[in-house]
């Protein structure tokens, strides 16, 4: 997965789905920029299971969006929030409401 703004998103709406592994290994491959090999040093596992958990993981998240469409649905929620031409304030308290800003698992 090349797009780090999707997977953020997919994490953000169904990291809670993975297991906590699962999403310590994306979450330091993607976001704290650690290699395979570096994950499984500090997690006591060959960076080739590290490389596989985090394959599945993908397909995991994608295949929950295939169902759900939640980020379809916050996009589409976004434009129209933007379309609305409300105050700041107000518009912080629509985002605020947003799955993303509650559904974090860890970090």
């Amino acid at each position: 997965m090349k797009d780090i703004g999707r997977l953020s998103l997919l994490m953000d709406f169904y990291g809670s789905l993975l297991t906590d592994k699962q999403y310590d290994y994306l979450y330091d491959y993607y976001f704290c920029d650690l290699t395979f090999l570096e994950i499984g040093n500090k997690h006591s596992i060959s960076k080739n299971a590290i490389y596989d958990s985090i394959k599945k993981a993908i397909l995991e998240l994608e295949h929950y969006d295939s169902k759900l469409h939640l980020i379809k649905s916050y996009k589409e929620r976004m434009k129209i929030y933007k379309k609305m031409n409300i105050d700041n304030k107000i518009f912080k308290q629509l985002l605020n409401t947003e799955v993303f800003n509650h559904g974090q698992k860890h970090k």
